[in-house]
């Protein structure tokens, strides 16, 4: 069976029903937002908002899909203004309890957007960034089709005759359009044969402020159509199409059709008899246009011109019908903003609401009551039998959720040598191919185009590249070739171009299946430090969202030398340490990649899961420095110390200043710890792996929080506060807070303005973070 199969080619009297439905879900939506705003007290006197006019916009065709086209295996992302109609819906399908919807926007009540984690009805995907959402159903969509193939399915969906299990529906506001972002996942070449994946463009032409003027849908058509996608436009309903075909109807569909975008939105605010003049133009079509308008009663001819695809029920089935399931379709639907309120086709109706006097004139135009908002369709309506059917057919079995595999906490290995903590990274995937295989086979890596120049060439060869179907490596028998690229539904490595917003909008779908499917997976996304900040927004909403996930940013820093100052990351380290759910660690030896990365993918693919960010680098570094313990437990320890944040790697008797550095920078602060010994002044040298997992075990020493602060006591114990400095490849302020500690004076030493190309030792100086500033700064501090 294909997954439109299930389309019911419904008569007329269930189209009837569907409007009655799709009115009640209208006033449903526009009843929360002025409850929240017009009703519910509000001491603050801040306004509350919400948007009455984008969810009237998106009303018919939100109808349409959930009462009659979705099944249980599909997955329906809603633009993040559209959320009360999703909750009016679940509401109407007894998903939802009648004491929310007075809640919206209320605190521990419904989301201002729709959230997965926070509302208590059903929402498939959380929306609010805009673009994030519409392109999320994509990567779920990949994530899907990467969890049958590894794991055989999910249970409880049947897999369509196309092989893929359930659509994945985004419901797209055309404004959402303008995000390069989405233009981006629009034209990856990796989703060409995805035909689960369904796009719903609201078409309603305005913006925030105003009527877009020059809005090219045909030019819309023509790049979805370029990038392989199949196009349905809604472009006008059964009663506008029934004048079309009258005597002087061909005239009349191309004034329409022809005139711009504000113009036409001006005739949704005319009267009848303002209609008759200002509808017929003054082109050649202009009499024949007036004739035929002549014949309709005012109220046919108002309805009329609002009759867009986007608010007619039989249009949008004959819409989904047309879906044909092998590649991804977009369905551009026209509507109207604000359709069925007073303030429909305004051009500043997008965040305005409904006076108390409009409400109750709506209400009257419905038929509802507003004193009494809430009420559903009894159970013996035919509006209340198909509220009722749809709630069973959409029902969904309970996720049965796969226990994520042990993952071990430390390999075995001491590396030896000089190493880099990035050459590092793929060591350990490779590892634990053999030490743990179930864990590794959970392991998904993603990267945009840098798998050879950040060290995942081996583990690439390893696991081989995933594709939705097998590919042929025509390079595979040449001998020069290094680097294998197999591609096959059965890889373990995603590559989706040069595109950072992809990569972890990817990760976020790949790091939320066990939530979604039952099957966790490991996902770890690589790109160069330096654009994590492109990539910070999405990768930070996929947090927000539920997805679990490793980012590692990497080569990093100044470090990154030869690159000059575009290519230096300055603020990353900061960012991890402010990223909420998310720990972040700053290794400076293999063996310290090697137990952070560990740590991190055990906190993948479960409930109370956290996301993680490595940040490594290119810089050789020798192994012995790290003094890793040989005894047993003392290695232990010591493997304990470097993921809860720091250990101390230099502990000198008599000390009197202290040097905390991080990652690339311990070489320098061991060799000014030597230079200071030999002028007589002992330092002792700490480790920094996590400057966030110190600060939480601060807030949580201070009471702020709850969580474990033994490592302070291990890595800053009282009887040893001396003067510090504070060195790392990055902002100053992101080890300052170290100081306060034990409130003792410091000097903090890092990045704070753009890079210079240069060998490293001039970088350094230029940044003040060589030896020399090292130790100019601790005797600075110690008045030395």
């Amino acid at each position: 069976m294909t997954s439109n199969e299930h389309v019911d080619d419904r008569a007329p009297q269930a189209v009837e029903t569907l409007e009655e439905i799709a009115q009640r879900v209208l006033w449903l939506s526009t009843s929360m937002i002025h409850h929240a705003n017009r009703i519910r007290p509000n001491p603050s006197g801040l306004k509350v908002g919400g948007h009455q006019a984008s969810c009237a916009s998106m009303v018919s065709i939100m109808t349409s899909l959930w009462f009659e086209q979705l099944q249980p295996g599909d997955r329906v992302s809603v633009k993040p203004h559209a959320s009360p109609v999703l909750h009016a819906i679940n509401y109407l399908l007894g998903e939802l309890d009648e004491k929310y919807l007075a809640t919206l926007r209320s605190y521990g009540g419904l989301q201002s957007y729709p959230s997965r984690a926070k509302d208590p009805d059903t929402v498939d995907y959380s929306t609010g960034s805009v673009g994030i959402g519409a392109t999320a159903p994509i990567w779920g969509a990949m994530s899907r089709r990467y969890v049958d193939a590894a794991f055989g399915g999910v249970d409880g969906d049947a897999q369509t005759a196309t092989g893929f299990r359930g659509r994945q529906y985004s419901l797209v506001g055309d404004a959402e359009l303008d995000e390069g972002a989405v233009w981006e996942a629009v034209i990856d070449p990796g989703i060409a044969d995805l035909g689960e994946i369904v796009w719903i463009v609201d078409l309603n032409r305005q913006s925030l402020d105003r009527v877009v003027p020059n809005f090219a849908a045909r030019r819309l058509e023509k790049m979805f159509d370029a990038a392989g996608w199949q196009v349905v436009t809604v472009s006008f309903g059964t009663l506008l199409d029934a004048l079309f075909a009258r005597p002087g109807g061909e005239a009349l569909r191309e004034r329409i059709v022809d005139m711009p975008n504000p113009e036409y939105q001006r005739l949704l605010r005319c009267t009848a008899d303002e209609l008759r003049t200002r509808l017929p133009g003054d082109g050649p079509g202009a009499e024949r246009i007036r004739v035929l308008v002549a014949d309709l009663d005012d109220a046919a001819l108002t309805e009329a011109v609002r009759n867009l695809g986007g608010h007619d029920l039989a249009a949008l089935r004959a819409a989904f019908a047309r879906i044909d399931d092998t590649r991804p379709t977009v369905i551009i639907a026209y509507t109207v903003k604000g359709f069925g309120l007073p303030t429909q086709g305004h051009p500043q109706n997008h965040s305005s609401l409904l006076t108390v006097e409009e409400y109750a004139e709506l209400a009257d135009t419905l038929g509802t009551d507003p004193d009494a908002p809430w009420a559903r369709f009894s159970d013996d309506s035919p509006a209340g039998r198909v509220c009722a059917d749809t709630a069973d057919r959409l029902r969904r079995e309970p996720i049965h959720t796969v226990e994520p595999p042990v993952v071990p906490t430390d390999i075995g290995r001491t590396p030896k040598g000089t190493a880099t903590t990035q050459a590092a990274l793929g060591r350990v995937l490779l590892d634990l191919t053999r030490q743990a295989p179930d864990a590794a086979r959970r392991v998904v890596t993603v990267s945009p185009d840098v798998s050879s120049t950040t060290n995942l060439g081996g583990w690439v060869n390893k696991v081989g590249v995933w594709s939705s179907s097998e590919r042929h490596d025509w390079f595979g028998d040449d001998a020069e070739t290094i680097m294998h690229w197999r591609e096959s539904p059965t890889g373990q490595h995603m590559e989706l171009g040069i595109a950072e917003t992809n990569l972890v909008g990817l990760m976020g779908e790949l790091g939320a299946t066990w939530s979604r499917w039952g099957e966790p997976l490991f996902p770890i996304g690589v790109m160069y430090d330096p654009f994590v900040e492109r990539a910070l927004e999405p990768w930070s909403y996929g947090i927000y969202a539920g997805g679990q996930s490793i980012l590692v940013g990497t080569p990093s820093g100044v470090t990154l030398a030869a690159e000059g100052g575009a290519h230096q990351s300055i603020k990353t380290p900061s960012i991890g340490l402010e990223q909420p759910g998310c720990v972040s660690w700053e290794p400076a030896f293999a063996i310290d990649v090697e137990w952070t990365l560990l740590a991190a993918i055990g906190r993948l693919g479960r409930p109370g899961g956290t996301s993680a960010y490595l940040r490594l680098s290119t810089r050789p570094v020798d192994q012995s420095s790290a003094n890793v313990p040989a005894d047993p437990a003392a290695r232990e320890r010591r493997r304990r110390q470097v993921v809860a944040g720091g250990y101390p790697l230099v502990r000198r008797d008599g000390a009197v200043v202290t040097i905390a550095a991080m990652g690339a920078m311990v070489t320098e602060a061991l060799a000014a710890a030597e230079r200071l010994e030999q002028i007589g002044l002992a330092a002792d040298v700490l480790c920094v792996t996590s400057p966030g997992e110190l600060y939480r075990a601060l807030q949580a020493r201070q009471g702020h929080l709850e969580a474990e602060s033994w490592i302070l006591d291990h890595l800053l114990p009282a009887e040893r506060a001396t003067p510090m400095v504070t060195v790392l490849d990055g902002h100053p302020h992101t080890l300052a807070f170290l100081a306060t500690v034990n409130r003792v004076p410091s000097t903090s030493l890092g990045v704070s303005e753009f890079g210079q190309v240069g060998s490293l030792d001039e970088v350094y100086r230029h940044h003040h973070i060589d030896t020399d500033s090292i130790v100019r700064a601790a005797l600075d501090v110690t008045g030395h």
